[in-house]
């Protein structure tokens, strides 16, 4: 786990853990286990396990073609604790972390992370152990939205959209 203290390791509920080929059916596989996965969690909405299974898609694509290394394989992490799902994606190529870049109108890829930012409450990527890269996001599992995001976290336009809501 990554970016988590240990108040939030003791309110962890219920936990999936699994390592996938980093190949294009690695990833595939990694969105069906997780959205049968969520789907047997009576906590987690349908709304939510819906953007997760989108979220682990990108962040399970993204490892198979960017951070793949020959003979490696990638681990898919999903930890449900109070009010929040959390996605964790973390491959062996810890050259540079991800960074959102505006594609160009004809690209036919690059647009997975705007996608995990419009559907995270937060999202973020850290370095380590080496030689490891773990890019992660959080869902709130109410409207009520997540705190802001930390030194390496973003806030998801599904965050900002909570807060416009709540201050209305």
């Amino acid at each position: 786990m990554n970016q988590i203290d240990a108040a939030q390791v003791a309110a962890v509920r219920a936990h999936f853990r699994v390592l996938l080929s980093a190949t294009p059916r690695g990833a595939r596989l990694a969105r069906l286990l997780a959205v049968e996965w969520l789907r047997a969690r009576y906590e987690v909405p349908y709304r939510v396990t819906v953007a997760a299974a989108q979220v682990v898609a990108e962040l399970a694509a993204n490892a198979a073609t960017h951070g793949r290394v020959a003979g490696r394989s990638f681990r898919v992490v999903l930890l449900v604790s109070e009010g929040v799902l959390r996605v964790e994606v973390t491959d062996t190529r810890a050259d540079g972390l991800p960074h959102r870049r505006p594609p160009s109108l004809d690209a036919e890829s690059g647009r997975g992370l705007l996608l995990v930012e419009a559907l995270a409450d937060r999202w973020g990527a850290t370095l380590g152990p080496a030689p490891q890269k773990t890019v992660w996001a959080e869902l709130a599992l109410h409207a009520t939205g997540l705190p802001p995001g930390g030194a390496f976290g973003h806030r998801g336009r599904a965050a900002r959209r909570n807060r416009r809501r709540r201050s209305r």
